[in-house]
């Protein structure tokens, strides 16, 4: 049994670890991608061709005709949740599995966005990077989370664990999201348009796929406060960047913060990271020791049930995956 680890060097470190390396090595003959450059369609089908499994990172696209030209291919596992770098449906016309991960950086992202909001309250990267350049701050009124007003788009597993803390903060709580129902009295479960005319905070975890596109666009970004932060710790589809960047620069808003954009690799777009009223982190979200070991770990137990023949937590295509034996 073969499987290729698609991710580079440092894309290994960072996003896959040595413990989760001994076990899938332990379960299998492990090849690595040793190239500093992520592998194209072409690089993929050449690297996976005596290959049973692939555990793609994020920048390996699973493009629909890589699965004709693989015909020893099992299985696609994807080391996250976000599978839209693969094309799901070739897959299951070619009989190949394809799985995701479970998101184990639900805390790790929960507290990146508190960090952001104290951040852009109190002017903590304004003030050090005045400090670092041999300048001297401006003193500055800032605002405290507790009795300030928080509005999650989108009540997934992140945004409840948000919610949850940001009451223990004693923050009042508004969640947009038409698909979900919310019997917790503490928290308003509100339309868009009312969560972004009532906000201080706006946190955008939406999820991302057509429907959400440009959600926050000019339009929305209207009807929030002048003194209101918008973050964004989704993806950067989601929202209409030259709208938000003319938001910023004419002080329709007080300031944002994200970890996310429309630049390659789901980072942030260099044109916004760079307003003064910004604070922006390169997709760091999930990038805690423990989010990456459940992840990692977990691809380690869906390789081990495939082996088996068995379809396993995380399968998203069980009912096409004719290639088990």
């Amino acid at each position: 049994m073969k499987v290729l680890l698609t991710h580079t060097p440092e894309f290994r470190r960072q996003y896959y670890g040595e413990r989760s390396l001994r076990g899938l090595q332990a379960l299998a003959e492990v090849i690595l991608h040793e190239r500093d450059a992520p592998l194209d369609a072409n690089g993929l089908v050449a690297a996976a061709k005596d290959v049973d499994i692939i555990v793609a990172d994020r920048v390996t696209e699973g493009r629909g005709e890589i699965f004709a030209q693989l015909p020893k291919l099992r299985a696609f596992v994807r080391c996250a949740v976000d599978i839209r770098n693969i094309d799901v449906t070739a897959a299951s016309v070619q009989g190949v599995l394809v799985t995701r991960a479970s998101p184990g950086f639900v805390p790790a992202v929960s507290e990146l966005a508190l960090g952001y909001m104290v951040d852009l309250s109190r002017g903590i990267s304004r003030a050090t990077a005045d400090y670092h350049a041999g300048h001297k701050p401006d003193v500055v009124m800032g605002r405290q989370l507790s009795g300030s007003r928080i509005g999650i788009i989108g009540y997934g597993s992140i945004g409840r664990y948000l919610a949850r803390v940001a009451k223990a903060l004693g923050m009042e709580v508004l969640v947009a999201d038409p698909f979900v129902s919310i019997d917790e009295p503490d928290i308003a479960h509100v339309a868009l348009d009312d969560l972004l005319a009532r906000a201080d905070y706006v946190v955008c975890l939406a999820i991302a796929n057509e429907q959400t596109e440009n959600l926050i666009g000019a339009d929305a970004l209207a009807r929030m406060s002048p003194h209101a932060f918008f973050v964004n710790l989704s993806r950067g589809n989601l929202v209409d960047e030259q709208a938000l960047a003319a938001a910023l620069r004419e002080g329709r808003i007080a300031g944002a913060a994200m970890d996310v954009g429309r630049a390659p690799d789901q980072m942030p777009s260099p044109e916004l990271a760079r307003l003064p009223n910004v604070i922006a982190t390169p997709h760091i979200g999930g990038l805690t020791p423990q989010a990456i070991e459940h992840q990692a770990s977990e691809t380690v137990r869906q390789v081990a049930a495939i082996i088996k023949g068995e379809a396993p937590v995380g399968a998203v295509n069980a009912e096409h995956w004719t290639r088990r034996l």
